[in-house]
């Protein structure tokens, strides 16, 4: 039997590995550097399954249940239980009349189940007891329908999730295509299935409640009356599959709880196509920027994961990536809680200390975790709308680096009223090659003109400068927050994505914005090639904005707007200085 057909794929190890891309962050590093390098150098030297079978489907009325109740005697709330069967609802009837001997456990047809919360839908199938589909109600995926966390793509080569793969990677073929006795539980909130074909035993069961993320899952197989030490599995990816590049968002984690350290891997650069490790782990698991699908074992109980990946195609273009996949357990017994839900750093927390490491805050997490729960702290306690707290807090941030700022405008005014002398120095070199050695005695001669009027040359770079890290704090904020995901702002639907207009309005202003602020900023330069390629920077950076989230632009915008009136106040207030003059030097006197 090809592998393939097993259910269980074995990924084959890429030669030589991956090539990796620059990261986002990387990309928007590096152009702020060259930016800054332009306007530095400048100063002196100018001149990118098949589709599950389809099946009738009629549903059964679930028997009626009261709540059951917790251990402290509140309930836990209802969720509807739904069966549905290729033949009708006559299904536990059919199955006693064709019931199999003692030693022989099973179902006599396909069947789905489907558990109905406030939070989830979930749809079970008793072929394998494995899960179809996963919807988390609250949420939307980009294209506007419920969020759907299974990759159905996957269910021809690797199998739903919770499919049973063994300790030595082999296939559970017979297992995972067995058709289970599925048992709902009287609460509406959980079920268990079984199966036995006399050599084979397997049973899984899961818990839910219908106010939260968490669940705790089990699973028990022998075989000839044997315990059989196995994984339960997640393969294909997991989360929004309809945004582009949605392999590259899913990860592979587990959290080593010895070496307090955060593991993960993207489908492709998984080591080897398998990465088995066995440990003392906190947990466990997939997930995409917003969401994760994570395991967490009881403390020091022995825990295995297999991270995988599986070439499937997209549901973008139906191109093939390398998605991510994982499996969990490792025992001929497994039990573990489950948390699957939005990676919400309040709701974490309450689940699991460590469960905040998920959230990666990038280079500048110094700065874009605090920034976060200031943002947080204004939605929540005074403006109730993240766009209004994103410009409350830049002009926050600009006011209070406001004398930084004019410190840095006053040396560029004073570089200003240096032109006329700039002027006559280049006037003296003109015509050199950048390669004269005469070159050289110009830059002395300009550096002893800044350094006898006290003017820093790299003054004008200071403004800017200061913007990067909150610039790469926020759009880390945007880019891996849950709460920003589907924030709006007046026009804008979604602040972490950009506009959805034909024509995006916040990036035309803000260089409209910039282009008024470059000229109302003081000259610090008489060459005119450096005065146009510095009028060039606002196209520039609205070219690099164009594409990045709206919540990211209009941060720019208000520092835009902010250093305006800031540049006006100091212009009404600092009138310009009268152009300097050098003092004629001393000539000796002959002999």
């Amino acid at each position: 039997m090809s592998e393939q057909n097993s259910g269980e794929l074995t990924p084959k190890p890429s030669l030589g590995g991956p090539k990796k891309d620059l990261s986002m962050e990387s990309r928007l590093l590096l152009a702020f550097g060259l930016m800054g390098v332009v306007l530095l150098v400048s100063q002196y030297i100018l001149p990118q399954a098949p589709e599950p079978p389809k099946k009738t489907e009629v549903k059964a009325a679930p028997a009626e249940a009261k709540p059951a109740s917790t251990a402290d005697g509140t309930a836990e709330g209802k969720a509807d239980i739904k069966a549905g069967s290729r033949t009708g609802g006559k299904a536990e009837g059919k199955a006693a009349a064709t019931a199999k001997p003692a030693a022989s456990v099973t179902a006599a047809q396909e069947q789905d189940f489907v558990i109905d919360t406030d939070l989830y839908k979930i749809t079970f199938t008793n072929r394998g007891a494995l899960v179809k589909s996963w919807i988390l109600k609250k949420y939307k995926d980009s294209r506007g329908k419920p969020l759907e966390v299974v990759n159905s793509r996957a269910a021809g080569k690797a199998n739903f999730p919770f499919a049973i793969r063994y300790r030595d990677g082999k296939g559970a073929h017979e297992i995972n295509k067995a058709l289970f006795a599925a048992k709902p539980s009287p609460d509406n909130l959980g079920i268990d299935f079984e199966y036995s074909s006399g050599g084979s035993y397997a049973r899984k069961t899961f818990r839910f409640s219908s106010q939260s993320y968490l669940s705790r899952v089990t699973s028990e197989l022998r075989e000839n009356n044997a315990p059989r030490q196995h994984l339960l599995s997640w393969r294909g990816g997991f989360g929004d599959e309809t945004v582009i590049g949605a392999a590259a968002s899913q990860h592979a984690v587990l959290f080593d709880r010895d070496a307090q350290k955060l593991v993960s891997h993207i489908g492709k650069d998984v080591p080897g196509g398998v990465f088995i490790q066995r440990g003392n782990f906190t947990f466990a698991g997939l997930q995409d920027t917003y969401f994760a699908a994570v395991a967490l074992p009881a403390e020091n109980a022995p825990f295995e994961v297999h991270m995988v990946n599986d070439h499937l195609p997209n549901a973008i273009d139906e191109k093939e990536d390398y998605f991510a996949g994982v499996s969990v357990g490792g025992e001929a017994s497994n039990q573990f809680q489950l948390f699957l839900g939005p990676k919400d750093l309040d709701l974490m927390r309450t689940i699991s200390p460590r469960l905040d490491q998920l959230v990666d805050w990038g280079w500048f997490g110094v700065i874009a975790k605090p920034l976060f729960l200031a943002l947080s702290w204004l939605n929540n306690k005074y403006v109730h709308n993240y766009g209004w707290s994103i410009i409350l807090l830049t002009i926050i941030i600009n006011f209070l680096m406001l004398p930084l700022k004019f410190t840095s405008l006053k040396s560029m005014r004073a570089m200003s009223a240096l032109q006329p002398e700039m002027k006559k120095i280049n006037d003296k070199y003109a015509g050199m090659g950048m390669r004269d050695p005469r070159k050289q005695k110009q830059q002395e001669e300009v550096m002893a003109l800044y350094k006898l009027h006290g003017v820093n040359p790299a003054s004008g770079c200071v403004p800017m400068l200061l913007q990067i890290p909150f610039f790469f704090a926020y759009y880390k904020v945007l880019s891996v927050s849950i709460e920003m995901r589907g924030a709006h702002w007046l026009w804008v639907s979604d602040l972490s994505r950009p506009e959805d207009l034909a024509i995006r309005v916040l990036p035309l202003l803000m260089i409209a914005s910039q282009f008024v602020m470059q000229k109302m900023t003081p000259n610090t330069s008489g060459d005119p090639a450096q005065q146009k390629m510095l009028l060039m920077m606002p196209l520039f950076l609205g070219f690099m904005f164009y594409g990045q989230s709206s919540g990211l632009v209009l941060y720019w915008l208000t520092g835009n707007l902010v250093g305006i009136l800031q540049q006006w106040f100091f212009n009404r207030m600092a009138p310009a200085p009268a152009p300097a003059t050098v003092p004629a030097a001393k000539r000796n006197p002959k002999k």
